[in-house]
């Protein structure tokens, strides 16, 4: 490789061959228990540094920022944003900073944010005690209690009334959440916004349906979501909003947003592309790639992104099982057979265990489709999701994991930058 030498942290080789396809030279940083030999043939260096573990990552960039120094630092990954932002920081690279990082992380900063902007908003307390939730609750209604920091709907909690509301806190205590937020819970009908942005100016690519049942996990998506004018209008003035008021300056972005009867209100924003495929049901749709448009900001002379209209509509659909221990699996071939589908996988097996769907993770696997329209798309996605059996018996009676086994089996931190003056880290 010849080309503009970038970093990138985290990531998957799939995702990062996508630079390495651009022409550019990748330095690929990866925790080691996420090291995926076949990211080697994509990248000029792999070294396996946590990075989460910001003194020393920040000490290993600037060391090899110093030798042949980096265009731009990308990370496509959760975990890796505040760092990345960090980095951007200490090398005086263009991008989004560790303020702009920091922001979206944190559940409460944004709401903070945006409400001092008059942007959409949201009453919320931070780290409540039950007393405290009870009389906001009574001023404001139903609530919801989720983690500051974190993706995936993992700690997130519907508290319907004033007399939930111990059961809530006993809950979180067992799980072992201790910094979290309350806010008022929102209504209505949920969406995502897929955005991208150059030089702190946005184009919005596409805007996403969503479905997550009776609970709080998102069990199916579709593009283009099915909406009027006026709602699009209003969505694409809000995000604007959101992203100006953050300082967001480019890439992608993925906001999610609530339409109630009375406005949109934004849920939650993030400095990256959303999760859950919506990458592959947007480019199924439009044409645009916005994991590989992401590497694309390293060459100055790349112009804005030209949105076509959609071409039908993509949608998918996850499927779930019963908790318990796997016994079958069946309906794979029948799914792939069925009309409009274009992606079958189901991510357990036989002897595998199955948790209550507390969040993304939980889920068993997923059906894309694609149709004419929305309705077509998720309707496809929907049946032939219909066709997988995964069958359990139940297990013995084991506690749940808190939130902190759950972290530590993906190797992961919420708040790379929480206080740890003990162990030399910190910002």
């Amino acid at each position: 490789m010849t080309g503009l030498p970038i970093l990138v942290l985290g990531g998957k080789a799939a995702i990062i061959k996508k630079a390495a396809d651009l022409g550019f030279d990748v330095v690929n940083i990866q925790k080691p228990s996420a090291f995926d030999p076949a990211v080697v043939d994509h990248c000029t260096d792999v070294l396996l540094v946590d990075y989460q573990d910001v003194p020393t990552t920040t000490a290993l960039v600037e060391a090899l920022h110093a030798r042949r120094p980096f265009v731009r630092v990308f990370t496509q990954t959760e975990a890796a944003l505040q760092t990345a932002g960090h980095l951007v920081d200490v090398l005086g690279l263009p991008g989004n900073g560790f303020t702009v990082a920091q922001t979206l992380h944190d559940k409460s900063a944004l709401r903070q944010v945006l409400n001092a902007a008059d942007v959409s908003t949201v009453p919320f307390l931070k780290n409540p005690d039950a007393a405290t939730a009870r009389e906001f609750i009574a001023e404001h209604g139903p609530a919801v209690l989720k983690p500051t920091m974190g993706s995936g709907s993992l700690g997130v909690r519907m508290i319907g009334s004033i007399d939930e509301v111990d059961d809530a806190w006993s809950w979180a205590g067992q799980f072992g959440l201790a910094d979290m937020i309350v806010e008022k819970r929102l209504v209505g009908r949920e969406v995502s916004v897929e955005s991208f942005s150059r030089d702190r100016r946005h184009t919005i690519v596409a805007i996403t349906g969503k479905s997550t049942g009776e609970g709080v996990v998102e069990l199916g998506h579709v593009v283009p979501a099915d909406l009027d004018d006026a709602a699009v209008v209003s969505l694409h003035r809000l995000v604007g909003e959101v992203l100006d008021a953050v300082g967001f300056v480019d890439g992608p972005a993925h906001t999610e947003i609530m339409i109630t009867d009375d406005a949109p209100y934004v849920i939650e924003s993030h400095s990256r592309r959303g999760g859950d495929r919506i990458n592959e049901l947007v480019e199924a749709v439009y044409g645009i790639d916005l994991e590989a448009a992401t590497y694309r900001l390293a060459d100055e002379d790349d112009g804005p992104l030209e949105i076509p209209a959609p071409d039908g509509a993509a949608a998918i659909r996850y499927v779930v099982a019963d908790p318990g221990t796997v016994q079958s699996v069946t309906g794979e071939s029948e799914a792939a057979a069925a009309d409009g589908v274009d992606v079958v996988k189901i991510q357990v097996d036989v002897s595998d265990q199955i948790h209550p769907v507390q969040w993304s993770e939980d889920r068993c696997g997923f059906v894309i489709a694609t149709g004419r329209d929305a309705a077509e798309a998720t309707r496809r996605a929907e049946h032939a999701a219909s066709h997988i059996r995964i069958t359990t018996v139940p297990a013995g009676a084991s506690p749940s994991p808190t939130m902190s086994q759950i972290m530590s089996e993906i190797d992961e931190v919420l708040d790379a930058f929480a206080d740890r003056s003990s162990e030399g880290g910190g910002r």
